[in-house]
C-alpha cells in the first residue's frame, strides 16, 4: 500500500480537481459541438474564441476606463498640461491592453493543443506590439503639437520643420514596429532589416527627388533664409513667399501669379531676400536742358541736397546730389539716398515726397528739364 504525505496528497486532490473542472466545460456540450474542426480544433474551441475575445474587450473597456480616471486624477496634480493631453490620445491603447491580459488569463479554459497555443499567443504579441507602437505614433503628435504652440515654434519656418521632424518620427516608429511585428510571427529579423535596406536602396534611387525636396525643407527651416510673407528674388524672378511646404515653396508674383520652386533645388539657389533690407535705396537722374547757367545748376544742387536731408526718413549719412555728366542732349544731375525704412509703402511715400521737391527746386532755380523726345514720325 502506498502512503502519501499530507502535501502530496493535497496537490493530488487539486491536480484532480482542476482536471474535472476543465473537462466538464466540454461535456455540458452537445456532441457535435465537441467534434474536431479545422486545424484540429474542436468546433466548440472555434465559437469560444470569438466569445472570449469580445469578453475580453468588453472587460478591457472597464478596466481602461478606471486605470485612465486614476490616471486623470494624478495628472491633474501636476503643473504641467502635456500629460493630460498625452492621456486623451493614447487612452484607447488602454483598453486593447488590459484586453490582451484578460484573453491571456482565460487562455487556460480553451485547452488549445500546443500549435494553436503558440499561433494565439504570437497573434495577441503582435497585437500587444501594435498596440503600443500606436500609442507611440499618438504620443510623437502629442510631442509635435506641444512644440508648436511653444514661443519659439510660432514661426512657419520652425514650424515647418518640427512637422517634417515629427514626420520622420513617425516612419521610424512605423518601421521599428513593423519588423517587431514580423519578428513576433517568428520570422528572421535579420533577413527582414535586409530587405527594408534593399526595398530603402530601391526607394532611394526611385524617389531621389522626394527625398532630396524633404532634406531642402529641412535645411531652409534651420537656416531660415526666408519665412512666409517675405519678397525674395531666386532665379530672376521676385515675389512673396506665400507657403514653405514639405516638399516645395510657393511665391506670389506682382502680377498675381503662383510660382512654385522644389525646396532642394531652392536650398541651392542663391536667395535675395528683400524684407531683411534695414534702408531702402532711390537713385534717379536729373536732367536739365542746355542753356541752364552755372549758378543755377549749383542752385539745383544745393536745393536738393537740402531737401533730401530735410527729409525724415532719408539717412543722412550718405545723401548724394553731384553733377555725374554732360550728355549729349542733357545735364544730369545724379541723386541717391536711402530711406531708413523697410515698409515698402512708406518707401514710396517718401519717395514721391522727394521728387516733388526736385521738380520744386529746378522751377525756384528758373532751370528747365529736357524735353521728351519727339515721337518718329511714320512716313504716308
Amino acid at each position: 500500500m502506498t502512503h502519501f504525505t499530507r502535501a502530496e496528497r493535497w496537490a493530488q486532490s487539486a491536480t484532480t480537481a482542476t482536471t474535472a473542472r476543465r473537462t466538464r466545460l466540454p461535456d455540458l456540450l452537445p456532441e457535435m459541438l465537441r467534434e474536431i474542426g479545422p486545424h484540429g480544433l474542436a468546433w466548440w474551441q472555434w465559437l469560444a474564441l470569438p466569445v472570449f475575445a469580445a469578453a475580453a474587450l468588453a472587460v478591457g473597456r472597464v478596466l481602461g476606463g478606471l486605470t485612465r480616471s486614476l490616471l486623470q486624477r494624478a495628472f491633474r496634480r501636476t503643473p504641467t498640461q502635456w500629460d493630460e493631453r498625452w492621456l486623451a490620445r493614447v487612452a484607447p491603447a488602454l483598453t486593447w491592453l488590459w484586453a490582451l491580459v484578460v484573453f491571456r488569463a482565460a487562455m487556460p479554459w480553451l485547452e488549445l493543443h500546443d500549435a494553436a497555443h503558440a499561433f494565439v499567443m504570437a497573434v495577441m504579441t503582435a497585437t500587444g506590439i501594435l498596440v503600443v507602437f500606436w500609442a507611440l505614433w499618438r504620443s510623437v503628435d502629442v510631442v509635435v503639437e506641444l512644440t508648436v504652440e511653444q514661443s519659439w515654434g510660432v514661426d512657419a519656418s520652425a514650424r515647418s520643420m518640427i512637422i517634417v521632424g515629427g514626420n520622420l518620427l513617425k516612419t521610424a516608429v512605423v518601421l521599428v514596429g513593423g519588423v517587431s511585428t514580423a519578428a513576433a510571427f517568428g520570422y528572421p529579423v535579420a533577413t527582414v532589416v535586409a530587405g527594408l535596406g534593399i526595398g530603402g536602396i530601391a526607394f532611394a534611387f526611385g524617389a531621389q527627388k522626394t527625398v532630396e525636396n524633404l532634406f531642402g525643407s529641412i535645411a531652409l527651416a534651420a537656416d531660415q533664409p526666408l519665412r512666409v510673407g517675405d519678397v525674395v528674388k531666386v532665379e530672376g524672378v521676385e515675389g512673396q513667399v506665400e507657403q514653405i511646404g514639405a516638399r516645395s515653396t510657393r511665391l506670389r508674383t506682382a502680377d498675381r501669379t503662383l510660382i512654385t520652386i522644389p525646396n532642394g533645388r531652392l536650398a541651392d539657389s542663391r536667395i535675395e531676400s528683400l524684407a531683411a533690407r534695414d534702408r531702402l535705396r532711390m537713385a534717379t537722374t536729373v536732367m536739365l536742358a542746355y542753356g541752364t547757367t552755372e549758378a543755377q545748376v549749383r542752385q539745383v544742387i544745393a536745393g536738393i541736397d537740402a531737401r533730401l536731408r530735410a527729409q525724415p526718413l532719408v539717412w543722412p549719412d550718405v545723401v548724394i546730389a553731384r553733377l555725374a555728366n554732360l550728355s549729349p542732349t542733357s545735364i544730369d544731375i545724379e541723386v541717391m539716398c536711402w530711406f531708413q525704412t523697410s515698409d515698402f509703402d512708406a518707401f514710396r511715400n517718401a519717395r514721391q515726397d522727394v521728387l516733388l521737391a526736385i521738380i520744386g527746386v529746378v522751377e525756384q532755380a528758373g532751370a528747365r528739364f529736357v524735353a521728351p523726345p519727339a515721337p518718329p514720325v511714320t512716313p504716308p
